[in-house]
């Protein structure tokens, strides 16, 4: 277990943004998590949990606290059964289900972060979700101070929120676990119309899973969702904000809104999101109020490939995101009357 005093946390994050810590821990194994997790506990420090760092903001001033970086290893394949440990880089195991012709999780290819992140933010994209593969989750639970084994049916899961979500001061994630499938080669069916699209086949279709897994990766880098150094869309938290879901009263008075304001034959995204409700496309409320692809004059912009990505163009601080995004939601609610959740957690700062 390493530790270092006073280290800075922007270099671990997709943002490239953020002060110092205190200290900051690097755990290798389940112990050294555990280990570290109840020493600031006990201490009444406080803590910072940090996996790949793709859904962070960190405030400028750093956390007066321990960081904790989660860096276990393990990847063990039994059958369609698979098990990883937090620390495991989530874009490389989606690779490795598709290297061994199990379907489940190979749209969700590309997505910067750690395997532990995924059943908290209940991840998905293009289609799938996490909660539809994860059979339960392995987690230290800091009110019970044990190791505890979370069912699938006790996660919480709903549209990018979980149980782990909804307290984030009480469980520790340490493992995950999934149920595949074996449909010899080929995907599960595909549910999105992009997708499907690019594929050139039908939704429910299923395709060869090479063929979905490197479709997505290319969706994906279309956008800039593809963690690539050299490339500033990329230095980002993915999509910072959520699509809003909305009753339909609210979805009513939404449309109203958009057909005094942009015409009569307007007709904004609508899908269809649990049990009475209606979900709509931030990105399209974004660019409809007038925050196009490449919007900023200062370091902090919107992706020139994807309006939903907010970016550091290099040299930025929190500050300046923060600024940007401050100005989205101020000018979709201006607009729209809708208010915009950001996706990535802050630390220590706000919008």
């Amino acid at each position: 277990m390493q530790e270092l005093r006073d280290t800075p946390l922007a270099p671990l994050t997709t943002f490239r943004l953020g002060g110092p810590a205190d200290r900051l821990i690097t755990a290798t194994t389940d112990d050294e998590v555990i280990a570290a997790v109840r020493e600031a506990d006990d201490s009444g420090t406080p803590l910072l949990l940090i996996g790949g760092g793709s859904n962070l903001v960190i405030g400028d001033k750093g956390f007066p606290g321990t960081a904790l970086r989660i860096a276990t290893r393990g990847f063990v394949l039994d059958g369609t059964k698979l098990e990883l440990a937090a620390g495991e880089v989530w874009t490389d195991a989606v690779a490795r289900t598709v290297e061994a012709h199990l379907a489940g999780i190979e749209c969700l290819a590309g997505i910067p972060g750690s395997a532990g992140a995924t059943p908290i933010q209940n991840v998905g994209a293009y289609g799938q979700e996490v909660s539809s593969t994860i059979t339960e989750v392995i987690a230290y639970d800091r009110k019970s101070r044990e190791t505890v084994t979370v069912p699938n049916a006790e996660c919480g899961f709903s549209y990018r929120h979980s149980r782990f979500k909804g307290d984030p001061e009480r469980y520790v994630v340490l493992r995950v676990r999934f149920e595949l499938e074996d449909a010899s080669g080929l995907s599960a069916p595909v549910k999105y119309a992009e997708t499907a699209r690019a594929l050139g086949v039908g939704p429910g279709d299923r395709v060869p899973l090479d063929a979905a897994h490197e479709t997505v990766l290319k969706l994906r880098s279309g956008k800039g969702m593809v963690l690539d150094p050299a490339d500033h869309d990329t230095w980002s938290a993915g999509s910072f904000f959520t699509n809003p879901v909305l009753t339909p009263e609210e979805f009513a008075v939404f449309h109203a809104r958009v057909a005094e304001r942009l015409g009569d034959g307007v007709t904004p995204p609508a899908y269809p999101a649990g049990e009475e409700h209606i979900k709509t496309s931030a990105a399209w409320l974004i660019d409809r109020s007038g925050f196009t692809k490449g919007y900023g004059t200062g370091p902090a912009r919107i992706s020139t490939k994807h309006t939903l990505a907010l970016t550091n163009r290099g040299g930025a601080t929190t500050e300046d995101l923060l600024a940007l995004a401050r100005e989205v939601v101020a000018g979709v609610h201006a607009s729209f009357g809708i208010t915009l959740v950001n996706e990535p957690v802050t630390v220590g700062v706000s919008l």
